[in-house]
């Protein structure tokens, strides 16, 4: 690789500070609204839902532009991403099937446990 190849490599990799800064802001932001679910008491699924949708936004947020996602080939991007997903779904898959469990020994043996 020659010099020229470097330094191109490394001004393609630069990024402006203004990004990194606007990202911290939205993510102080969302760690603000996450605080102040629980600050006024919010409560049921509502509460779950908000907290889990900041979460999600930070956490997209941090990998994409922290973690440099948002520049990388797709094929690294399905590489890192679909494992979790996988997971996600043999987990609601065990969860369907534990109801199924309790309820069909809640109806034919008269108790769930």
């Amino acid at each position: 690789m020659s010099d020229a190849d470097v330094q191109a490599a490394h001004e393609r990799i630069h990024h402006p500070i203004s990004l990194y800064l606007k990202v911290w802001g939205y993510l102080f932001v969302l760690s603000t609204l996450s605080y102040l679910v629980d600050y006024m008491h919010v409560q049921g699924i509502v509460r779950w839902t908000l907290i889990l949708l900041f979460m999600l936004l930070k956490a997209g947020l941090i990998l994409s532009i922290f973690m440099h996602l948002a520049w990388e080939r797709l094929s690294l991007i399905y590489a890192i991403l679909t494992p979790p997903l996988v997971l996600l779904v043999l987990v609601r898959i065990m969860t369907i099937e534990a109801h199924y469990a309790f309820w069909t020994r809640a109806i034919f043996m008269g108790g769930g446990g």
